[in-house]
């Protein structure tokens, strides 16, 4: 018999999951049946520093200690207990960026996130030595481009990670990181469930003149697949996260993940021919695959799932920021008129508007680039609204043409999947706040991609979410399930939800909107140089 909420946390057999996003820091403890049964959060924004992308250490830490607190607070207005120990813990992060420590676990320059684009030419060199599409917000690519700049603080490197297997080496003391998020610093070998060892040698061959007193493999983290455990928290760690002193050290630490992987596992979509689509203030689809792809694609990015199974990624930087922002500015109209402000209630008026307008938007474009967008080749943003005099400019057709912006990269990227490799797919699902508003980005989505578009009830829960589930993985399968297994029998057995089928009509008018989008790209380019 399952025990109540209360008794879970007195007994010390919840779960937490915590995420570091964009714009958010979230945790997410769950019962044994892994339902949400509290949850904290912390607000935060990175900041342009020298013109690279990035949040400070101490924006990290009191972001975590805050997140958790409120955490706490939560739980001690619902269930009067405080938390003492847990079952399982697991940390998740934004993926790839570029953070170097020296012997000294000092941070050698600011987190480099994977927002920044300035790591062209290494990118570039690094995709032709490996014969291997390498991105610009890989870890490998923010190193080999400061090799490349010669920038002085390489040669003291000692340890180079993500912000989760920061986050988790200081709460651990264990130099480790998932399998998904480590395929984020340099390509992974699907079969060894490590990093690829000729890529590390060709890339150790390739810096050998520069005479640096260490080897690739011997500053990344340990590779781990899920269900492994990566440590326990250390009474340092304990005091990190609880500032209050009531977490006691000892908790288990599962592998700490990206937020990919973490996407992946909240939609139940681990199992090959299975995908999903995280639509927030980035967005990007992962497709598990049967087989490896043909060729390299520029805008294809290869990484795993958390355990380790092939999976193509298309990775946008810009998705509903620049929607927000119309958004906001509708609220600011309300305001001006002294009308009640909901936004719930202004998010669902403009999406279900948009469903009113033009298949194709009827001419009107959107470019929501707040920041540079590698998929289409732009080292910069500049949000641009696009519209002829003779174009229908109505505020249905003005809403759709800013959705259909959310997730154009995203079709081109997936149409060379679909359309070029003809990559077959069972399901996929998605999750994220383009979804929150019922039937409206599922639908605009299920037209760009031309797939049916599930949402499941429990997407909504989000990477935190995932991240729990991975830290239960780890602490509760006796019976040595795989990940995919576990999932379909633990948690998702039963689940509901909704899936809608691409209109065709809506399929024409996407691939009319993307024809236009693709020949004003010029604007864009303009746009940049102002």
């Amino acid at each position: 018999m399952a025990l109540d909420a209360k008794s879970t946390i007195m007994q010390g057999r919840a779960v937490l999951g915590i995420e570091f996003g964009s714009t958010r820091i979230k945790a997410v403890l769950v019962d044994s049946e892994y339902k949400p049964i509290a949850q904290g959060a912390h607000e935060w924004e990175n900041q342009l520093v020298d013109c690279l992308w990035t949040y400070s250490t101490e924006a990290i830490w009191y972001g975590l200690q805050d997140c958790y607190a409120d955490l706490r607070k939560d739980v001690r207005a619902k269930y009067d207990v405080e938390i003492e120990t847990l079952a399982a813990v697991g940390v998740s992060a934004m993926m790839h960026g570029y953070m170097p420590f020296d012997k000294d676990g000092e941070i050698l320059v600011p987190f480099r996130t994977w927002r920044n684009t300035n790591t062209g030419e290494a990118a570039a060199a690094l995709s032709k030595l490996f014969n291997f599409n390498i991105p610009l917000r890989w870890s490998i690519s923010h190193l080999y481009q400061a090799i490349l700049n010669g920038e002085e603080h390489v040669k003291d490197i000692t340890f180079l990670t993500t912000l989760a297997g920061y986050i988790h080496w200081k709460l651990t003391g264990e130099k480790v990181l998932g399998v998904g998020d480590a395929s984020g610093m340099i390509p992974v070998d699907s079969e060894t469930k490590d990093y690829n060892a000729t890529m590390v040698k060709e890339f150790d061959k390739l810096i050998a003149p520069k005479a640096y007193p260490w080897h690739l493999e011997d500053i990344l983290p340990k590779s781990l697949v899920a269900g492994e455990n990566a440590g326990n928290l250390t009474e340092r760690g304990a005091s990190l996260l609880d500032v209050s002193g009531h977490l006691k050290a000892g908790v288990p630490f599962c592998p700490p993940e990206g937020d990919a992987g973490t996407g992946m596992v909240a939609t139940n979509a681990v199992l090959r021919r299975t995908g999903n689509v995280s639509a927030g203030t980035s967005s990007f689809s992962m497709i598990v695959l049967e087989k490896e792809l043909s060729k390299p694609y520029e805008v294809i990015d290869m990484v795993t799932t958390p355990d380790g199974a092939p999976v193509a990624m298309v990775h946008c930087n810009n998705c509903t920021s620049d929607l927000n922002a119309w958004v906001n500015i509708f609220k600011e109209y309300q305001q001006l008129l002294g009308l009640p402000v909901d936004m719930g209630a202004i998010f669902g008026k403009l999406y279900n508007a948009a469903l009113e307008g033009a298949p194709d938007c009827g001419g009107l474009l959107s470019y929501n680039y707040f920041s540079g967008e590698p998929v289409t080749g732009l080292a910069e943003g500049r949000p641009l609204f696009v519209r002829k005099a003779t174009d229908k400019f109505s505020l249905a057709n003005f809403m759709r043409a800013n959705l259909y912006a959310s997730v154009a990269v995203l079709k081109i990227g997936n149409d060379i999947l679909f359309n070029d490799e003809k990559v077959e797919v069972d399901r996929i699902t998605g999750h994220g706040g383009l979804f929150k508003t019922p039937g409206v980005g599922q639908r605009i989505l299920a037209a760009a991609l031309n797939s049916p578009i599930s949402v499941m009830e429990t997407a909504g829960e989000g990477g935190p979410w995932g991240m729990a589930l991975l830290a239960g993985f780890m602490a509760n399968n006796a019976e040595k399930k795989s990940l995919a297994g576990w999932l379909n029998d633990n948690v998702f057995l039963g689940a509901t939800g909704t899936e809608i089928a691409p209109d065709p009509a809506d399929v024409e008018g996407f691939n009319k909107y993307i024809e236009n989008y693709t020949r004003g790209l010029a604007l864009e380019h303009c746009a940049i140089k102002l």
